[in-house]
């Protein structure tokens, strides 16, 4: 297993060349080959775990041609599907850097170098989205984990002291959850993984811009509050995955701070755009937050897996994961006590995810990271502009970096069985998109009307590329009204 360095330098270089060769031609590529998951299988081969080892060098070139022949490229300039970003080259090479030095972020002593970088690496995300300086957290594997490790921060602080011993039942009432229509599914993982229930989450309407409707999630509070129950958690969302809407973080902080209950933020993906000057009013109220979810491998470009929970006050992280096993000696020296991550979330062995998000903010800066989602903004925009001028399109949303629209083809009413042939219609207009290859779309629901949604954190897209899309779809769409009718 183990390689001297002209060998492991020679399988280095090959590799480095040829994944330099992909992103200088991943623009030319298809964004994906489309091949259905029995084609994959077949490439792979079914036979069983080798009995025998295998040269490594013909190991790397087998997986390099897999993956460089067979995937969807994300880091093409017409992926505008997921919330997924174009990972900067940087980040690949810090992650290579990372792992091998292999540093088990979980105590200081098993990393003290990583331990410090992720430790800056928060305060740095922080001071990007302009919270006070005294918010604290760490580095996760993405929105969900970020998320969940903030629910449970939540609970521990807003729950009665005999929780951690008793459990629920020890509560005695049922602990609500308040957050919008659009909040993304990690919020039904959390109620239902940690034992409260689904009957423990108020849904609150969204008004016609997206946004929670504040009125009607006061009004829920109270009901709740009346009936014996304990309202714990308001969650607010700044940028939402369907449409990219804001909440009103200023009026949903008053309502939680008002009731007594723990304001989080999802901002996994929207959260970094609050750098943006121009959208300081937008995302105001942010920093009134008890914690807040973000991703770096959203629109911060960083390599997958990069998520980061923040919390204004620290100690609540601690109360919620800290344990001292007999086996754990990670006290330190009787000095300042050492920051060790396993005591502020779910995992005790931690990659050193912070590595490259930390090179990344030293490369681009502040301000190219403003430059960078400001261009994404524009391109979302010029699209939602082009489906408001064309006959055959209709646009429907433009928030941040997502703008919606659909194929409408000429003389189409507005009646419910029309509606009907419009969703069918844009169904295949996605499929046909995202397996053609050209290019890659998402879809949302809104209002019942199934609509394309293009999400662009991309630092390869430019404007040819939304021109490109504006015709990709109207021809599909023509092409697949045709065969219609």
């Amino acid at each position: 297993m183990a390689m001297d360095g002209e060998a492991f330098k020679t399988l280095g270089h090959s590799l480095v060349d040829r994944i330099a060769a992909l992103l200088d031609s991943i623009a030319e590529r298809p964004v994906t080959q489309g091949e259905a998951p029995d084609r994959i299988r077949e490439i792979l081969g079914g036979s069983g775990l080798p009995d025998h080892g295998a040269p490594a060098s013909e190991l790397m070139d087998r997986a390099a041609d897999l993956l460089m022949e067979h995937s969807l490229f994300n880091g093409h300039p017409r992926f505008m599907g997921y919330i997924t970003s174009s990972a900067a080259p940087l980040g690949m090479l810090a992650d290579l850097l990372a792992a091998a030095v292999n540093a088990n972020v979980g105590a200081l002593f098993m990393g003290p170098t990583a331990t410090e970088i992720e430790r800056q690496t928060i305060a740095w995300l922080a001071e990007l989205i302009g919270v006070p300086d005294h918010f604290g957290g760490l580095c996760v594997s993405g929105g969900n984990m970020a998320n969940l490790t903030a629910f449970l921060a939540a609970r521990t602080a807003k729950a009665p002291p005999a929780l951690k011993e008793n459990g629920l039942a020890a509560v005695g009432a049922d602990m609500i959850t308040y957050c919008s229509k659009a909040t993304h599914t990690w919020i039904d993982k959390a109620i239902t993984l940690f034992g409260h229930g689904s009957r423990s989450l108020r849904w609150i309407a969204t008004d016609a811009d997206g946004r929670m409707d504040l009125r009607a999630l006061d009004d829920a509070i109270r009901t709740d509050r009346e009936a014996g129950r304990i309202p714990f958690l308001g969650v607010g969302t700044a940028g939402d995955v369907s449409t990219g809407a804001v909440d009103d973080l200023t009026g949903l902080a008053a309502i939680c701070r008002g009731h007594d209950l723990w304001f989080h933020v999802d901002g996994a993906y929207g959260a970094p755009a609050a750098a943006l000057p121009e959208l300081a009013g937008m995302f105001k109220g942010l920093e009134e937050a008890d914690s807040i979810a973000l991703d770096p491998h959203k629109w911060l470009y960083a390599p997958l897996e990069a998520g980061c929970t923040l919390v204004k006050d620290p100690r609540h992280l601690l109360d919620a994961f800290s344990a001292h096993p007999a086996y754990y000696h990670f006290g330190g020296d009787g000095g300042q006590p050492p920051l060790n991550f396993f005591e502020l979330g779910l995992q005790n062995s931690r990659g050193f995810r912070a590595l490259k998000v930390w090179m990344m903010l030293q490369q681009v800066g502040r301000e190219g990271y403003v430059q960078l989602m400001r261009e994404d903004i524009a391109l979302a925009r010029r699209l939602y502009e082009a489906a408001q001028k064309h006959p055959e399109l209709q646009a429907l949303t433009c928030h941040l970096s997502i703008a919606t629209l659909r194929y409408v083809p000429s003389g189409t009413g507005s009646t419910a069985g029309e509606e009907e042939r419009l969703n069918a219609l844009n169904r295949a207009v996605l499929e046909a998109i995202e397996k053609g290859g050209e290019a890659f779309l998402s879809n949302a629901v809104l209002d019942d009307r199934f609509v394309l949604r293009a999400c662009i954190v991309n630092f390869r897209t430019s404007e040819k590329d939304i021109d490109a899309l504006v015709e990709l779809i109207v021809r599909e769409g023509r092409r697949l009204h045709k065969v219609a009718d």
